[in-house]
Formats: C-alpha cells, sequence, structure tokens
C-alpha cells in the first residue's frame, strides 16, 4: 500500500478559513444588492456557515486522499476504482449536506423545517444545490492526491539515480585508486631486486621504508581526498625510498605555503606524479638531479607543481601530453573529482619540466568531536 500522504493540516485549515472569510463577505455583499440594507449582526451566522462550507472538505481531505492513494491509477483495476470513487463521492457529498443542513438549522432559526416531510425536502434541496461543487471538490481532491504521490515518486526516482551515480563514480574512483598502488609496488621491487645484487644495507633500508609507506596507503586506501599534509608525509617516504636508490644524485625540495597544509588533495596524488618526474627526467641521466614541489593557494584554488631538473620534452610530445595522453589514471581521478573545476598541465621549463594540478581550494570540517571539545 503506498505511503500515507503528509497534508500540511495548519496549511490546510488556514486555506479553507480564508475561502470562508471571503464567501461570507461575498455572500452579506449580494444580500446588500438584493435585500437592501441588513444588520451587521448578520455576518456572524453567514461566517459560521461559509466557514462550515469549507471546513468540512478540509477536515475530510486526507482521507480522501489517502483512499485514492491506496486505489491509485495503474495499480487496481478501473472498475474497482470507479466503484470505490462513486462510493467515495456519495458518502462525502452526504456528509457535506448534512453538515451544511444542521449547521443552517442551528444559526438561521428561518430556515428550520416546520415538520419530517418539509426536513426531507429542505435535505434534497441542500443535496442538489450544493451537487455539482461537492463532486468537483472531491475529484479535485483525488486529482490532488494522484499529483503529490506522482511528483513523490518522480523525486524518489531521481534520489535513487543520484545515489546510483554517486556510488558508480565512487566506485570507478575506487578503482583507479587500486591501480595506483600494484604499479608502484611493481617498480619498488624492481628498485630493490636491483639492489640486493649491489647493496644489501640499501635494499634491506628500502624494504622498511616500503613496509612505512605501504602502512600509511592501506589507512588512506578507501578515502578519496586527504589533506595536503597527509599526502605530503605519504611522499616523503615515498622519496626516502628513493633517495636511498639514488642517494646523492637525487636532491628534493619543498616549497609549501603553510595554509595550503589542510587544503584536500586527491588521495595518493603526488606520488604518481613525482614517480613520473624522478624516472623521465632524472633516472636517464648520469648526473645529478633536483625535484621540486611547490603548493600555494591562488584565490579560491590550490595550484600544485612538480618541477624535476630533466631536458623537457619536444614539442610534440608536450601537446600530446596537454591533449590528455599520459598519466590517465591521475587525469581519470582529477575528472571524476573535479569535472569541469581542475587543471592538469604539462610544460617545458628553462632548465627541465614541469606538471602542474589546479583545484578548488577546499578544507574538510573538523568533526563533531573536535568541535565540541573547542566548546567546551
Amino acid at each position: 500500500m503506498p505511503e500515507r500522504l503528509k497534508v500540511p493540516t495548519l496549511l490546510l485549515f488556514a486555506i479553507a478559513t480564508g475561502f470562508g472569510l471571503s464567501s461570507t463577505f461575498q455572500a452579506y455583499g449580494m444580500h446588500l444588492l438584493e435585500s437592501g440594507p441588513a444588520s451587521p449582526r448578520m455576518l456572524f451566522p453567514l461566517l459560521g456557515l461559509n466557514l462550515v462550507y469549507w471546513y468540512v472538505p478540509a477536515l475530510l481531505a486526507p482521507s480522501i486522499m489517502a483512499l485514492a492513494l491506496r486505489h491509485q491509477l495503474g495499480r487496481v483495476r478501473w472498475s474497482t476504482q470507479a466503484l470505490v470513487h462513486v462510493v467515495g463521492a456519495l458518502v462525502y457529498s452526504v456528509v457535506v449536506t448534512a453538515a451544511l443542513l444542521a449547521t443552517r438549522m442551528l444559526l438561521f432559526a428561518e430556515g428550520r423545517p416546520g415538520s419530517a416531510a418539509a426536513l426531507w425536502r429542505a435535505t434534497r434541496l441542500e443535496y442538489l444545490r450544493q451537487l455539482d461543487w461537492m463532486l468537483m471538490t472531491y475529484l479535485f481532491l483525488v486529482g490532488l492526491a494522484h499529483a503529490l504521490a506522482y511528483r513523490r515518486e518522480s523525486e524518489t526516482r531521481a534520489l535513487d539515480a543520484a545515489h546510483l551515480e554517486t556510488r558508480l563514480v565512487e566506485a570507478q574512483l575506487q578503482a583507479l585508486q587500486r591501480q595506483l598502488h600494484p604499479h608502484f609496488l611493481f617498480n619498488t621491487l624492481n628498485t630493490i631486486a636491483g639492489l640486493m645484487r649491489i647493496n644489501l644495507n640499501a635494499a634491506d633500508l628500502m624494504i622498511d621504508r616500503l613496509g612505512d609507506l605501504l602502512r600509511m596507503t592501506l589507512d588512506t586506501s578507501g578515502t578519496q581526498q586527504v589533506p595536503l599534509k597527509q599526502e605530503l608525509e605519504v611522499l616523503q617516504k615515498y622519496l626516502e625510498i628513493e633517495q636511498t636508490r639514488f642517494e646523492s644524485r637525487l636532491a628534493i625540495s619543498m616549497h609549501i605555503d603553510f595554509e595550503t597544509l589542510d587544503a584536500l588533495v586527491p588521495n595518493l596524488l603526488l606520488q604518481p606524479l613525482v614517480e613520473n618526474a624522478i624516472r623521465h627526467g632524472m633516472a636517464p641521466h648520469a648526473r645529478p638531479g633536483w625535484i621540486a614541489i611547490h603548493a600555494v593557494r591562488e584565490g579560491s584554488r590550490l595550484r600544485i607543481e612538480i618541477r624535476d631538473s630533466g631536458n623537457g620534452l619536444p614539442p610534440d610530445r608536450l601537446m600530446a601530453l596537454n591533449r590528455g595522453v599520459g598519466l590517465g589514471n591521475t587525469r581519470a581521478r582529477l575528472a571524476h573529482l573535479y569535472p569541469s573545476a581542475h587543471q592538469f598541465a604539462f610544460s617545458n621549463l628553462d632548465q627541465g619540466f614541469s606538471v602542474t594540478v589546479s583545484i578548488p581550494f577546499e578544507i574538510e570540517p573538523p568533526s563533531v568531536e573536535f568541535v565540541r571539545a573547542g566548546v567546551a
């Protein structure tokens, strides 16, 4: 059975009161035009009659709408629905007629029948006089119930679709994130295997640092965004591994604005960018090299730049990168998290190569426990 609609009772009776007042002044004005001056005291019985005229439908509206929903279009046979609403309209019209007739006899002495035959005649006249209005209001309430139900179902379907899309995006992001771990782990194990032949101490140190790094990454494996300071801690562990491999050949510098440390960034964003810079900008050359990481806030945006001391790229390869070829995993994650609000650009420097990521500057709100502690 469909869920009962929540009809705003106060609003319903406020509207009925407004119509009752309007009908009262309309009836009083017509009486003045047709019969001449009348005592203002006549307003009070007119007001009572007209309020009942509107309050009875307002009082019965929730029941009529619930009946309509229990026999909603497309869910029951049309013959059953027709029978239900014929009986419903009959009951509704009888209740309204009885209420109006009783109110008229109570408030207007001249309208009281003197005999049972006169009462029966007055009842029939009242019923026929109000029949078209009663049928119209009954059908209006039935139609309103269906309209509200269809609107609610439409909103529910839209909300379910949005939740489904959100879960799909989260699943895609998690899949992309999981792809980073095996790639990095494979490269690091290759490096350790190479060191085992030439420097056991360095290999042992790298294994310890790899264990630390894996623990840190596993702790945030289900998180899509982390504060930049947390991302830098993971990056530092990775750089310690690479410095064990390259020793004095690799120099690292970080230029991080203090206010950017709490900014949210995609989890495991920096490591593949720095790994790419080391692999292509430094590892192919025998000379010492450097990697520089910059983070700065620019208004409502966070800009992160990774620079290396390599030889840069030819114009055709640089153009291809900026068109979306290369680092596809990182590009896909940025596109999912910041569909039209991110920049991912590559450029040659006077000395070296640069990768720039620009995303909205967002800070994670404090936890409820932190807020309560601060208030206390």
